[in-house]
């Protein structure tokens, strides 16, 4: 008795080939991967599973933000605040993008922002002045 194929040609040209070259046969182009020898019981899986260093750990050292009131880690900025810091700084820099006409045209000095009420000190006289037509926010220390 022979042994019928039905499907693609490549399966008929492998069965025909006579030359006795291994290397093109059908398992050589298969990608073996490991398999399990034993089966895992439901203990072992459990316990990896559910191990301790998998689990959320809990954290005791948050604290609330004195300047906003929210949650924060502490020794660690607080993210709402933060937002705040990033907003006023964009503020200041399209300010000096303005005053500059563009950040290739800037001079190499160092800034100082004067919120309303502020006067520059005689320390401010050589560095470039920015200033801006609010309230000094109270995170926002003075140089």
């Amino acid at each position: 008795p022979a042994l019928a194929i039905q499907g693609t040609p490549i399966f008929t040209e492998l069965a025909n080939d006579t030359t006795g070259d291994d290397s093109s046969s059908l398992l050589d182009n298969v990608f073996w991967m490991a398999a399990p020898k034993n089966r895992r019981t439901i203990e072992v899986n459990r316990c990896r599973r559910r191990n301790s260093q998998k689990l959320v750990k809990v954290k005791n050292n948050i604290d609330v933000c004195p300047q906003c009131g929210h949650l924060k880690q502490k020794h660690v900025l607080c993210g709402y605040c933060y937002e705040k810091v990033q907003q006023e700084t964009k503020e200041v820099r399209k300010q000096i993008w303005k005053q500059e006409g563009g950040p290739f045209k800037a001079p190499p000095l160092e800034t100082v922002v004067l919120y309303t009420g502020e006067t520059p000190s005689e320390q401010d006289q050589d560095k470039r002045i920015v200033e801006r037509d609010r309230k000094r926010p109270s995170w926002f220390t003075q140089n």
